[in-house]
């Protein structure tokens, strides 16, 4: 604003006349200011018709009784509509940059994400108003398995299997729901308050995120590190793909145990093995039996052969190993490498041959005889019905099993043989591990360093082959007519394999693409550098902001994402992908249970938005400790929506106890307090040199926490300032000021709660955005938003003298208060008090006589001061608020002492009848013998606890009939 303009200005002269028009308080009298004054004038002015414009979007705690819920919603497109949650590149520090954790696309709000949200968004808003340039980049994960399950559920509603559409149609039709749904999840996000650069919102399978896949997938296989080949992968019969070893779930649950027969070949009758095992249809596939070398038992079959049960007389050789665990079962153990883990490992190691006798959807194959066709659970029942009646089944029993689940379908997997494509990890876990060593990456808490070690020390190589439609479709084109193991091409687009391929083979040749897609987590891998554009290197985005500052994440998924982002991220941009790794645990109930459909406990984020606020659920659960489970109650909730309205009132007592805007000589007094000076803070009154002097040491603290990551440090005390410090002791004792003086003293209260109020919102902002905006908005003069802000200055001065004196008078305000609820004083009584320090403890606790006499209902007339105790100190109730001093409170102003004298007679009489009774049970043998242990220790600590309020009564009454006594 040019200060010629004339809708502000009167006139154009060395002084400023204020338009009268514009300030009717001021039409009387024209007031003239110097040019510095007027241009701090004009920018409040310009600053009040700003929160003026929008008085739509924000609500003053004046006009409503506390804060609506309502509102969070228009606060956050307000912000979003400023431009405010897209980094200033101007702001000239270094960038501070997160990379959503991509939600799964067919996902809805739970409290994981709400979790996430709330503590990148803290992170995201604490370093804005830092200043530095801040950007928090979002998107969505495809979601393969989950995506193509969803959709494929919906078409079977019509009775549409997806082979009856075909890949193309089936394709289409999940982008169709993508369009249609996919927003559910970003949508919900937003409610949370989540600042996040929207207009660079990203989807995996996104035209640059999938060059990136292919561009990543062409260099690793360019450097020998993807290959081809038959391995044991987790196959999912159900979804038909195979699952990361990180998506299966062990659950334990009841089983059976199968004891069966295997004859040994030329033997006698009595010449047999038994083997125990709990999947019996996989003996189709069994290619040894193997013993302990130890074990003499069955020392004289090593090297023998045994029939395969029900398979018409096939032999296996008899092994031994020391693998096998003699103490288990028989000690026996069926080797079926085609079908278990541990056995494709034995056989590859001993050279076995490996027979697999499951088809892809779960059934039995042709290499299991009659039991072809069956699924493999029914084959299981009727095996051993068979094995019975041949007499080959020894016994079945209840055992406990370890069950692995599809982390998605839900279903058993099954260990499987299959042709996938394989990434080498231990070359790229090396240097993943090397960046920690050396410091590269910090991650919080620092006891996962040691989980992260251990996993990247062992890591196996990752199968990222999916037999799925939906995803990024591997780029493999094989040879019509030539061995797909032997002859492949890999190419960025259709048209350079075509090319390769009539370089290679020439022109007649025919290609065809590998029908499977990567693994979803494949892409997630690159999520950090490929959403700010890589490959492409000179997107400006990519050299200003990568690496990332800060990747947050649920330390469930250290191994699906996080580490495996590390090794991209260095493979292919050759530094770190991220400075600090935060991880955050799990959302339990309030007995600490997972949440699940099938317990009922589980809480939805958006109904309890709807009950206690969006900000008291990010406080909520910003106060739990990095790395550990939090466990989640309505009665934290509640609490926490009490500080929204806590910080409500506050503000609404700050405001109708501020001058009107249009009291420019008033503001103008408040305005001219400065506190970030060591001779402005020793000027200070008592309480309003402790409560900015705690204050400052406040913003140092929680400054420090912010910078460490310790959030629920930084909410707890912030919650315990302004609870206790603030609200309960400084807006008290400014009442004194307020109400009782007047002039400066009036001026310097409103400035200290001005300026203590204004930097609280500050601190709480990135916990609580929406309350916090809304008060700020509502003070007058604020010049820009609060989420723009500049952080409270650290280092500020503050005076540990004072602190400790105020302290000094705090503790003798509460004795006062605890004795005047020992004693019953009604409420609104007035008393006497005589308080007895040295001359030093004196001379500033008798300055502050308003502040204790308010804050203590002390009859103001009647507080005294002195060195020695008063004349009637045998008669008063003696305080001793803290060494060297003291308080005597007249007990005549208290109570009726005759009344109470009888009061508590009575009292003592039937105190002492409970307490008998209590004795008498317990010194009773048939009670303390024969009840139940925590019977008779209840009633122990009920007898304790009535001796000790007998002791204190009596000594009550003794003191009262004394002091009656000596009243006579």
């Amino acid at each position: 604003m040019a200060l010629s303009n004339p809708s502000l200005l009167s006139s154009s002269c060395s002084v400023y006349r204020l338009n009268p028009l514009l300030f009717p308080y001021e039409r009387r009298r024209c007031i003239t200011f110097s040019h510095s004054h007027f241009v701090r004038l004009s920018r409040r002015f310009f600053s009040a018709t700003v929160a003026a414009a929008n008085s739509s979007v924000f609500t003053s705690p004046e006009v409503a009784k506390s804060f609506d819920f309502a509102a969070e919603e228009r606060i956050y497109k307000w912000w979003e509509s400023q431009g405010y949650f897209k980094p200033n590149y101007d702001a000239g520090s270094d960038p501070f940059v997160i990379s959503m954790p991509p939600p799964n696309v067919t996902g809805s709000l739970h409290m994981g994400h709400a979790m996430f949200v709330t503590l990148e968004d803290i992170m995201v808003r604490y370093h804005r108003m830092k200043g530095r340039p801040t950007l928090w980049l979002p998107g969505t994960d495809h979601a393969g398995i989950a995506t193509q399950l969803v959709v494929e559920r919906m078409l079977g509603v019509e009775g549409i299997k997806r082979v009856d559409l075909g890949r193309e149609e089936f394709t289409k039709r999940v982008w169709e729901w993508k369009e249609k749904y996919g927003g559910t999840i970003t949508n919900q996000i937003r409610r949370l308050g989540a600042s996040c650069d929207w207009t660079r919102e990203h989807f995996t399978l996104d035209a640059q995120l999938s060059r990136a896949v292919v561009e990543a997938f062409v260099r690793l296989h360019e450097k020998g590190l993807i290959y081809q080949g038959s391995y044991m992968v987790n196959w999912s019969p159900n979804l038909q793909t195979a699952v990361s070893d990180l998506e299966v779930e062990y659950s334990e649950e009841p089983g059976a145990l199968y004891y069966i027969k295997y004859r040994v070949a030329d033997g006698s009758r009595s010449d047999f093995l038994t083997i125990a095992t709990t999947r019996p249809e996989t003996l189709f596939g069994d290619t040894a039996i193997a013993v302990n070398p130890k074990d003499e038992r069955y020392s004289k079959y090593i090297g023998k052969q045994a029939i395969v049960p029900m398979t018409y007389g096939r032999h296996v050789p008899i092994i031994s190993d020391k693998y096998v665990d003699k103490d288990f079962g028989t000690g026996v153990l069926k080797i079926s490498p085609g079908h278990d883990h541990n056995d494709y490992l034995l056989a590859r190691k001993l050279g076995l041959p490996i027979l697999n006798v499951m088809n892809k959807d779960g059934t039995l194959n042709e290499v299991a005889g009659l039991y072809c066709g069956l699924d493999r659970f029914e084959a299981r029942k009727k095996l051993w019905s068979d094995l019975e009646e041949t007499g080959l089944a020894v016994k079945k029993e209840a055992h406990t099993l370890r069950v692995p689940r599809s982390q998605r379908g839900g279903e058993i997997i099954e260990p499987l043989v299959s042709k996938q494509w394989f990434v080498t990890m231990e070359p790229l876990a090396e240097k993943a591990l090397q960046a920690v060593d050396k410091g590269e990456i910090t991650i919080v808490p620092e006891r996962f360093e040691k989980i992260y070690n251990h996993w990247l020390s062992n890591i196996k190589d990752w199968c990222i082959s999916r037999q799925l439609w939906w995803g990024h479709r591997i780029p493999v084109w094989y040879i019509v007519g030539k061995d797909c193991e032997e002859e492949y091409i890999v190419a960025r687009s259709t048209e350079e394999a075509i090319e390769k391929a009539h370089k290679k083979y020439g022109k007649n040749v025919e290609i065809y693409q590998d029908p499977d897609v990567l693994d979803t987590w494949f892409s997630s891998a690159l999520w950090p550098f490929s959403t700010l554009g890589w490959p492409d290197v000179l997107a400006e985005d990519f050299k200003r902001f990568y690496p990332t500052s800060v990747l947050e994440t649920g330390h469930d998924i250290l191994f699906f994402w996080v580490a495996r982002m590390v090794m991209m991220g260095i493979e292919f941009t050759g530094t770190v992908p991220f400075s600090n790794i935060y991880l955050h645990g799990l959302i339990r109930d309030s007995q600490g249970r997972k949440m699940s459909k099938t317990l009922g406990n589980v809480i939805d984020p958006l109904d309890t938005i709807k009950e206690y606020g969006t900000d008291a659920l990010r406080f909520t659960l910003s106060l739990g400790t990095a790395g550990q489970d939090l466990n989640l109650s309505t009665e934290r909730l509640t609490s926490n929506k009490a500080l929204t309205n806590k910080l409500w009132n506050a503000g609404k007592f700050l405001l109708q106890n501020l001058p009107s805007q249009s009291d420019l000589s008033a503001w103008e007094a408040i305005l001219a307090f400065k506190f970030d000076k060591e001779e402005s803070l020793l000027k200070l009154p008592l309480p309003e040199c402790w409560v900015v002097s705690k204050l400052h040491m406040l913003i140092d603290a929680v400054t420090t926490s912010y910078d460490k990551f310790f959030f629920g440090d930084v909410g707890r005390e912030i919650y315990d300032f302004f609870w206790s410090d603030f609200a309960d002791w400084y807006i008290e004792a400014s009442k004194a000021r307020l109400y009782q003086s007047g002039g400066h003293s009036v001026a310097l209260s409103q400035a200290v709660l001005l300026y203590v109020f204004e930097n609280i919102l500050k601190l709480l902002h990135p916990f609580m955005p929406f309350v916090t905006e809304e008060l700020w908005q509502a003070l007058p003069y604020r010049e820009q938003a609060l989420i723009i802000s500049a952080w409270p200055s650290t280092s500020l001065p503050r005076q540990a003298e004072s602190v400790k004196k105020f302290e000094n008078l705090q503790a003798l305000i509460r004795a006062i208060r605890n004795a005047r609820a020992e004693y019953s004083v009604e409420p609104g009584r007035r008393i006497s008090a005589s308080v007895v320090a040295n001359s030093e403890v004196l001379q500033y606790i008798s300055k502050e006589k308003e502040v204790m006499a308010l804050l203590s209902k002390l009859d103001l007339q009647n507080v005294t001061f002195a060195e020695s105790p008063p004349g009637d100190a045998n008669q008063s109730v003696h305080l001793v608020a803290s060494e060297g001093l003291e308080a005597y409170l007249p007990l005549a102003d208290m109570v009726d002492i005759s009344a109470e004298v009888q009061r508590l007679t009575k009292r003592l009489a039937k105190m002492q009848t409970e307490y008998d009774g209590l004795m008498a049970r317990l010194s009773s043998p048939s009670f303390t013998e024969k009840a139940p242990e925590e019977i008779v220790r209840g009633v122990r600590e009920k007898a304790a606890e009535a001796e000790e309020k007998l002791t204190l009564t009596r000594n009550r009454l003794a003191f009262l009939q004394s002091t009656v006594l000596v009243s006579k």
